[in-house]
Formats: C-alpha cells, sequence, structure tokens
C-alpha cells in the first residue's frame, strides 16, 4: 500500500509539472553608445505558473500572467539619441535584443527621403520609422509564452526610403 502511494505521488507531481504553463526569455542585447562604446544586457520575461510569479528584467512579481509589457522608446529632442529605460540607465544611439523567436534592432541610416531621427526600428526584419518621438514596443503574451509583438508608434517602409 505504502508503494502505491508512493508511486501515485511520483505520477501525479511528473504529470501536474508538465501542465503548468512556464517559459522563461532571457532576452539577450547589446546598446551602443554614441561614443562607439558597446555594453551588453538582459531583459527578458518569465512565467511560473505554479508559484504565480512573472519576472521582467531581473525583478519576480507575485501576479496573474499580464496580457502585455510595454517597452518607451523616446527619441531626444535634438533626435540624435534614444532612451531605453528597460536597456540602459541613459541615452543610447542603437540597440540589438533578441527575445525569444524575435529580434529587434534599432539604428541610424541615411535614407535618400529624410527620416526621424535617422532612425530605423527592425522587428523580425521589417523595417519600421519613428512617426513621433515616443513609440513603444509592446509585448503579448499567452500561457505559452510571447504570442507577438508589436510596435506602435511608427510607420512601415514601403520601399520608399531606401
Amino acid at each position: 500500500m505504502i508503494k502505491l502511494v508512493f508511486v501515485t505521488a511520483a505520477v501525479c507531481t511528473l504529470f501536474s509539472s508538465s501542465v503548468w504553463a512556464d517559459f522563461d526569455y532571457p532576452g539577450e542585447g547589446k546598446v551602443r553608445y554614441p561614443t562607439g562604446l558597446e555594453k551588453p544586457f538582459a531583459f527578458g520575461f518569465g512565467w511560473n505558473e505554479a508559484d504565480g510569479k512573472f519576472k521582467i528584467g531581473s525583478k519576480s512579481y507575485a501576479m496573474q500572467l499580464p496580457e502585455s509589457y510595454s517597452i518607451a522608446i523616446t527619441l531626444s529632442k535634438d533626435e540624435e539619441q534614444i532612451w531605453v529605460q528597460e536597456f540602459n540607465n541613459g541615452f543610447i544611439e542603437s540597440f540589438n535584443w533578441q527575445i525569444g523567436e524575435h529580434s529587434l534592432q534599432l539604428k541610424k541610416s541615411k535614407f535618400k527621403d529624410p527620416v526621424k531621427g535617422d532612425y530605423v526600428i527592425s522587428l523580425d526584419n521589417k523595417d519600421y520609422f519613428f512617426a513621433r518621438n515616443n513609440i513603444s514596443i509592446t509585448v503579448k503574451f499567452n500561457n505559452d509564452g510571447i504570442d507577438r509583438i508589436a510596435i506602435d508608434g511608427v510607420t512601415k517602409d514601403m520601399g520608399t526610403k531606401q
């Protein structure tokens, strides 16, 4: 009888952990300063359903799985630098960020037609341009992890900016 209890408990533990919807995206990236210096950073997301904890960056919070998380990007008044609070404690020139299967890159580039700040932001190799000085990256979640990523405050590259 005791063996049956231990076997039942072990089997229940094995199957119950596979039911929990957990994910962890470390969010590896690199920022580049106006001086040319580059610095790695980590900003990711994680969810542990059993503990009811959601990880944002290096901090963990007791909460339900949120629908989304938004990252603000602010273009400086002179349109030379950007601010992304989650990635760095000051202005930067550009960044690369890999989060799960998604890659984001923000960089300066010269185009035939002028664009705001000479910046292009790419999400999974699709280019967008600032339509205003404040844009946001919205990461949407479901129980399996990142459902999708959207960028607000931008305009699409229609092939006219090359």
